[in-house]
């Protein structure tokens, strides 16, 4: 069985403790999924959330410290209860702030998986890289030595997203190839994919590789085909459609039209 059916199996409830931009847009993406998403940052609920959900997704995009503290008794109870923890560290690297709360924040807890573009990954690793607002990523250097230097460095999964996805525990790496580019007209679309992978996290059984390279892969197989459908309608028509597809890309679709290949060195 697949990890997207699995998810739409399971349901798994994903905690997000993300940004006002993306609050809305990652719940309906979950839930047109197969997914059950949970939005609570309250610091006297998060820690017993986590507890009881199959996967926590922290996204820094608009930082309090109230948010802070919450994601780290979130990440912290994660740990405790076996829950796999992604982290989507959006920006980090764009102010010595941001920079300075992802260190904190993969000092408090163990992440399972960490998702962003090369210059936020860059940046959580301690690596130099060129960083321009929460969109970076273009810079020079090799983004798959720096993934898997990423990925033995935090102990986790690491995904570096971008025109190719990369995919690592520093051992192994998948590349994937599906997307398209109107998911960067849409905002929240990276901080939907980070929640994604942990729904796929959540139904995988310890296969966090295996499910994370199929959660980037499939996502980018519904981004493809809501922008063929939509294709000449404007990032509105595709943003409604790439939900329609997250629901009705089927495993048999993803394994036709899925681009992704197991790197072996």
């Amino acid at each position: 069985m697949s990890y997207l059916a699995k998810v739409r199996e399971l349901n798994p409830l994903v905690h997000n403790i993300t940004n006002i931009v993306v609050a809305n847009f990652s719940a309906n993406g979950l839930l047109a999924l197969g997914a059950s998403p949970f939005m609570a940052d309250a610091r006297e609920e998060v820690a017993d959330v986590a507890a009881m959900s199959g996967a926590v997704v922290l996204n820094i995009g608009t930082l309090n410290e109230q948010a802070i503290n919450s994601m780290i008794l979130a990440g912290q109870s994660a740990n405790t209860h076996g829950v796999p923890l992604v982290l989507d560290p959006v920006g980090a690297g764009a102010t010595a702030y941001r920079s300075e709360v992802t260190q904190k924040l993969v000092q408090s807890m163990q992440l399972t998986a960490l998702r962003g573009n090369v210059a936020e990954v860059a940046n959580v690793a301690g690596e130099s890289w060129a960083s321009k607002g929460v969109d970076a990523g273009a810079g020079e250097g090799d983004v798959l030595a720096l993934a898997k230097k990423a990925a033995k460095k935090l102990g986790c999964v690491v995904i570096v997203t971008g025109r190719e996805d990369v995919i690592t525990d520093g051992r192994r790496t998948f590349v994937a190839s599906n997307g398209h580019p109107v998911l960067t007209k849409v905002t929240g679309t990276g901080c939907l994919l980070s929640a994604v992978t942990g729904a796929f996290l959540a139904a995988s059984e310890g296969a966090w590789l295996e499910a994370a390279a199929e959660a980037i892969s499939f996502y980018g197989v519904a981004a493809e085909i809501a922008a063929e459908r939509t294709e000449g309608q404007g990032p509105g028509a595709f943003q409604i459609e790439f939900l329609n597809q997250l629901s009705a890309v089927t495993p048999e679709i993803y394994s036709q039209r899925s681009r992704i290949e197991q790197l072996h060195n």
